[in-house]
């Protein structure tokens, strides 16, 4: 048995890096579905479709749950699939299956509350706004899911997203990094003139980003605030074993990356990340 990490690139990267960490001796299976890379300008039911053949894909290579590495595959994708598709996938698997992604742990970190969690609306006068910028794909913008599930629990939230449209595709094909700074920079500079003021703290909303969290770092003001995905799903999906013993994670320490692209080394900003040469084999 294995846990099994999506993506539709080299973003989930930065999840199944804090995952490895995490859970050191579990099996992993990566799958990038680079063929179709970017999900983010896609149509929604485009979406859902590559989504479940890639939760397909690692299902049939021994994987007992899979992660969503990828916020616009879990914004889009994960309720439909787990509605629609998984109860009778597992009927005709004949094992428990699972498919997670990492838009609830995400706001889980923002608002400090459990998913289950629903404020009162009380219609009481904020005092003081808590500003969060949300860095993302345009699927993942127009889903509107930050700001939903947020405003849900927190009324003293406020939330703005800023669709990075060219930003995850750059980092996919290892752009220099004084082309990425000024992406990153101007995406930043957008938001801010769109609020008014700097954000008080801002989510890395794409998996890719986190791969140049330092560039945010250096074009937000000094000290603000990251909510970073690869912990907050690392520590959600710890509780969640905890919740459900069922589901084996393997014991060799098993690390295997697939690809729907062109298999072998990946980009040296990659490699630079993940600390290693990295080598991805067909899917």
């Amino acid at each position: 048995m294995a846990i099994g990490v999506f993506d539709s690139g080299v973003g989930g990267l930065s999840v199944h890096h804090r995952l490895v960490e995490r859970f050191p001796d579990a099996d992993f299976v990566y799958l990038a579905d680079q063929a179709n890379t970017p999900y983010g300008g896609r149509p929604g039911e485009e979406i859902v479709e590559l989504t479940r053949a890639g939760c397909e894909a690692l299902f049939a290579r021994g994987c007992d749950l899979v992660v969503l590495a990828c916020n616009t595959a879990s914004g889009i994708a994960l309720r439909r699939l787990q509605q629609t598709w998984l109860p009778g996938y597992r009927r005709t698997l004949g094992r428990p299956v699972n498919v997670l992604g990492i838009i609830v742990p995400t706001i889980e970190a923002a608002t400090g509350l459990p998913w289950e969690h629903e404020a009162e609306r009380r219609g009481d006068k904020v005092e003081k706004l808590d500003v969060l910028a949300v860095f993302s794909t345009p699927a993942t913008a127009a889903s509107r899911v930050y700001e939903i599930e947020i405003d849900k629990r927190r009324q003293d939230v406020a939330v703005f997203s800023q669709a990075c449209p060219e930003l995850a595709g750059m980092i996919e094909a290892g752009a220099p990094r004084g082309e990425l700074a000024a992406a990153v920079q101007g995406h930043v500079t957008a938001i801010t003139r769109r609020i008014g003021r700097a954000p008080d703290r801002a989510i890395l909303g794409c998996t890719h980003y986190e791969i140049v969290a330092d560039l945010f770092r250096a074009a937000l003001p000094a000290g603000t605030p990251l909510i970073h995905q690869p912990q907050a799903t690392a520590d959600a999906l710890a509780r969640y074993f905890e919740r459900h013993p069922e589901f084996a994670t393997g014991s060799s320490g098993l690390r295997r990356f697939l690809t729907t692209g062109r298999p072998g080394a990946q980009s040296s900003l990659v490699e630079a990340f993940w600390g290693a040469p990295l080598s991805f084999e067909p899917a």
